[in-house]
């Protein structure tokens, strides 16, 4: 299915997957909303190299756990593309804490990482259906972890947001048909700048891994625009973790 002349919105679009994700867009002639918080360079550069494909790019900054920050970007990207068609929500955060130290856990890091990793792509998703109903079809793909579902990575509060977020994946992909599909991608390792600093993480990580590497943005970049492009597809939490979690 071609898909090109439409528009995506990608939270955390600047870095990482989101990144992958909006040049992969880009390529196939969609354009995109490059949604940052704090990495304001980098999602002007990925917006830029978005324009270098020929599309209609523009960088959008908007904390995702405030839901009046978002419905501002939704509209500012709404006006800006002239539409929207697909969302990936992508921006996430984590805090790192061995899961037996539960002292470690404080209130402000589990409101943190729940507001952006769970609540954010709510509040995202809500603001941009009604775009994609009066369009007559959309979708939206959440970026979510395979800790959702073994409920091990980096701490608990990662773990349980994104085991939150595979369940309303599947909530609203019931909610929003048939007009708008819900899919959601559960990636293992990846290399970006979140282990830069980590590398005993990734290794370990990696050793566990039965295709014995880590994923690179560009992997999961693929999938979630596959997710994007499956008409019949909605309410799935695609693994690609290169058999972690077997």
């Amino acid at each position: 299915m071609s898909i090109e002349g439409r528009a995506a919105i990608i939270t955390g679009g600047g870095t990482g997957v989101g990144r992958a994700t909006a040049l992969g867009l880009a390529r196939l002639g969609v354009s995109v909303a490059v949604n940052y918080s704090r990495s304001a360079d980098e999602a002007a550069a990925t917006a830029r190299d978005c324009e270098a494909e020929g599309v209609e790019a523009v960088a959008l900054q908007a904390d995702v756990a405030s839901n009046a920050s978002v419905v501002a970007m939704v509209e500012q990207a709404a006006a800006a593309l002239g539409r929207v068609d697909y969302l990936v929500n992508s921006a996430g955060t984590t805090v790192f804490v061995d899961h037996p130290d539960l002292d470690g856990l404080t209130e402000a890091a589990w409101q943190r990482v729940m507001g952006v990793n769970l609540v954010g792509a709510f509040y995202a998703t809500r603001a941009c259906a009604p775009h994609m109903r009066a369009a007559g079809a959309g979708a939206v793909v959440n970026v979510s972890s395979v800790a959702g579902i073994t409920g091990a990575g980096s701490s608990i509060p990662y773990a349980a947001s994104k085991g939150a977020l595979n369940t309303m994946t599947r909530s609203l992909a019931r909610a929003l048909a048939p007009e708008v599909r819900v899919n959601a991608v559960a990636p293992g390792i990846i290399d970006t700048r979140w282990v830069d600093d980590r590398r005993e993480f990734l290794d370990a990580a990696v050793e566990k891994t039965p295709l014995q590497r880590a994923a690179v943005a560009e992997d999961i970049a693929e999938s979630v625009i596959h997710l994007l492009q499956s008409t019949f597809t909605t309410g799935e939490v695609l693994v690609i973790d290169g058999g972690i979690s077997l």
